[in-house]
């Protein structure tokens, strides 16, 4: 096996690994492989994308969910949550406020089965008719193709499903009343349909070995979403795992660099998790290769109401009321916050 500086060379240079080599380079991380990684993901992502940060205002319309993940905050079981779901005229006064913050994609995020499809098409058709330069993308769980499809026809351009984990054991061990063949059946759906398709994975979840966050990689080579959105797991008291060790930020940022050498363009964010277990985490992501922040434009009042995670950063500079500490914090690493749509490019070949 090649040292885990030539493979992170190869990665730059083919974007692809064997498994059996993602698994060398997952247990090969140290303080100089890191770096190594971080220095190469940052040329590579500035070579495409300069200093520019896009910014996404999250919005999370419901707590309600209809799942039992083990790990989750708003859980289907967990009684000590606070259940909300805002109505669409909340919902369109977010998106009228992060217009005016100069936000151009607005996240709708939510528990699984919170809304039905018509009236997601409903909402999105609106949006999309009031702020007609924007960009909408979905991330409210599992649909058939058919209402995917209705969705997107409805004005819908992106679409998040973090699958979490691509090691099907692993994920029936965390959703016990999931099926890891329907998640990807979703994915794939999705990407037929032309969505600007996200998924994603935890970092450290209990149970997680080398070989799995391998399969993570691999997955994210083979089916090229033009978003990933990893973060570190972190307990929530109320639920089963609530007194497991939370997932590392370092292997977290070794992760995103390693993201960006297998795909260049990928849409990258710096997670809240990431920005919630270290307070530069944030900046140390985007320095290690991501080009996305999502701020949160949901009213102040609901906002600790969507505890997925224990600790949850939701004021602040994660509030959207307060972009310009979040621009200021990327200007001093060097970054600025763009205020375009930042939709995903293919590379145009010379």
């Amino acid at each position: 096996m090649e040292n885990a500086f030539t493979l992170i060379d190869r990665l730059e240079s083919v974007h692809s690994l064997s498994l059996e080599e993602y698994e060398a380079l997952i247990l090969a991380q140290s303080d100089e492989t890191a770096a190594y990684a971080a220095e190469k993901a940052d040329r590579v992502r500035k070579e495409i994308f300069g200093n520019k940060i896009y910014v996404r205002g999250l919005i999370e319309i419901s707590n309600i969910c209809r799942n039992n993940c083990l790990y989750c905050g708003i859980r289907r079981s967990n009684g000590n949550c606070d259940r909300y779901r805002l109505t669409f005229d909340e919902i369109l006064e977010c998106c009228r406020q992060g217009h005016g913050y100069g936000f151009r994609t607005f996240v709708l995020q939510s528990g699984e089965g919170a809304l039905d499809c018509d009236e997601i098409c409903g909402l999105v058709k609106e949006i999309k008719s009031r702020f007609s330069d924007c960009a909408v993308t979905l991330s409210l769980g599992e649909f058939s193709y058919e209402e995917y499809r209705r969705m997107k026809e409805a004005g819908a351009d992106r679409y998040l499903l973090r699958h979490e984990t691509a090691d099907e054991a692993h994920y029936a061990s965390l959703h016990p009343d999931m099926k890891f063949e329907n998640r990807m059946r979703c994915l794939k759906d999705l990407k037929s349909l032309g969505y600007q398709t996200g998924c994603g994975f935890m970092v450290g979840s209990p149970g997680q070995t080398a070989a799995a966050l391998a399969k993570d990689l691999k997955f994210i080579e083979t089916f090229s979403p033009e978003m990933c959105g990893i973060g570190p797991f972190i307990p929530q008291k109320d639920t089963p795992l609530g007194n497991e060790k939370s997932g590392s930020c370092g292997q977290t940022l070794y992760l995103l660099s390693l993201l960006r050498l297998i795909k260049p363009n990928l849409l990258l964010p710096s997670t809240t998790a990431l920005g919630t277990i270290d307070p530069l985490g944030r900046e140390k992501g985007v320095k290690a290769g991501a080009n996305v922040v999502m701020p949160n434009l949901s009213p102040v009042r609901v906002r600790k109401k969507y505890a997925l995670y224990d600790g949850k950063i939701c004021t602040g500079d994660e509030s959207a009321q307060c972009v310009g500490c979040l621009e200021r914090r990327m200007n001093s690493i060097g970054f600025e916050i763009s205020s375009e749509r930042g939709d995903y490019e293919e590379i145009k070949k010379e």
